[in-house]
């Protein structure tokens, strides 16, 4: 038995779920999420709580229901509380800065990269510009968003120059030895 997939969701107070077929849409104070789960599993409501019913024991099943149940319940906390994920700036003139909606970085290039959100995507730049707030319903796009502006000036080893998430820790390099020893 799945231990994630057997959990109960409990939905909090302004959160619904509906079930279409293989078909969920969960709404809540912050928005509107639908997704498409396997058709052979059985999501059931009861009263305020959620459940994921596998139909065999097949190997596929096993592997997915704990997945499904993630999935759903990510949803649920999404459309009620949000997800957010932060990056941090290292290096000598690198900056962020937010012009309207859009996300404008400063990374060492010979050109600023902007960024335009996706629907359900917002930035918040604290004054600054050393750090950015990525804010969404959905965890996936939020992730994926946060993964962009990260690749394109990953951190380096040796001075720990470039885009990293809040808390990621960066190995680093001893660099060069010198001329130590000669005379």
């Amino acid at each position: 038995m799945s231990r994630v997939g057997s959990k109960i969701i409990d939905l909090p107070k302004n959160v619904e779920v509906a079930v279409q077929g293989a078909q969920v849409v969960v709404t809540g104070p912050r928005g509107k999420l639908h997704r498409s789960f396997d058709p052979d599993f059985k999501i059931v409501i009861e009263g305020r709580t959620v459940r994921v019913e596998r139909p065999t024991d097949s190997h596929q099943h096993r592997a997915t229901h704990g997945l499904t149940r993630a999935l759903l319940a990510n949803m649920v906390t999404g459309v009620s509380q949000g997800f957010a994920r932060i990056l941090e700036v290292e290096g000598t003139g690198y900056r962020m800065d937010l012009q309207g909606r859009k996300l404008v970085l400063q990374l060492g290039y010979s050109h600023p990269i902007e960024f335009d959100p996706p629907e359900g995507i917002s930035f918040e730049v604290p004054k600054g510009g050393r750090a950015v707030t990525i804010l969404g319903v959905d965890k996936e796009l939020v992730g994926e968003i946060a993964a962009r502006i990260r690749r394109q000036r990953p951190p380096e080893p040796y001075k720990g120059k470039g885009v990293h998430y809040a808390g990621e820790h960066i190995r680093r390099k001893a660099g060069k030895a010198g001329k130590v020893g000669k005379k």
